[in-house]
């Protein structure tokens, strides 16, 4: 084998990872930078749907006029806060990844492992914020019969509909926040092989 082979076959090695295609070059920083922004628009959709979810209704067995809003629940405003961190997160981070993508031989091993970190993260911080917010929700349209909590969807209809679809949304965010974790782990993994 001649140094040319030689040198085509170890560049070749490294630019491939066990399962998967995606390595620290251009196209895998391209797919970083896509997802990112996908990410700030699930997240910022999602937050932007929950902050707007509030419906006001007059009980006719009360003479009073009662509100839903997000602010009545302490799941819903975590849900608000944690995804507002992630949506910060996902700007600062598609800034970080497009100046590795225009000069990925200035990427260093540190700027993924922060990556990977935070990424992870933001997994957590994101799906813990969905399963709090859904089983409340959860609640809100089916009720609890053993403990005697009402189910309120069938009064408030438009505003689950809302907090639904922010939860919806805020579960696409979770599984981009997966991926990227995964891309980033991979491409580290690959830096440092």
């Amino acid at each position: 084998m001649g140094s040319d082979e030689t040198k085509s076959t170890i560049d070749t090695e490294k630019t491939t990872v066990p399962g998967g295609s995606c390595t620290t070059s251009k196209s895998c920083w391209m797919v970083q930078v896509v997802l990112r922004l996908f990410l700030f628009a699930a997240t910022l959709t999602s937050i932007v749907v929950m902050v707007t979810s509030k419906q006001s209704k007059t009980i006719p067995i009360f003479p009073f006029h009662t509100q839903a809003k997000f602010t009545h629940s302490p799941a819903f405003i975590y849900f608000v806060v944690a995804l507002s961190v992630a949506c910060f997160y996902s700007i600062i981070s598609t800034l970080a990844t497009l100046s590795a993508f225009k000069k990925p031989s200035s990427c260093s091993a540190v700027l993924l492992l922060n990556l990977a970190i935070m990424d992870a993260v933001m997994v957590g911080i994101v799906a813990s914020a969905t399963g709090a917010s859904g089983g409340v929700a959860y609640i809100g349209l089916k009720g609890n019969k053993n403990v005697r909590w009402r189910k309120i969807c069938d009064l408030y209809d438009t505003f689950c509909h809302h907090v639904g679809g922010a939860i919806a949304v805020s579960l696409v965010a979770s599984i981009i926040l997966l991926l990227l974790s995964i891309i980033s782990v991979l491409s580290l993994y690959k830096r440092i092989r």
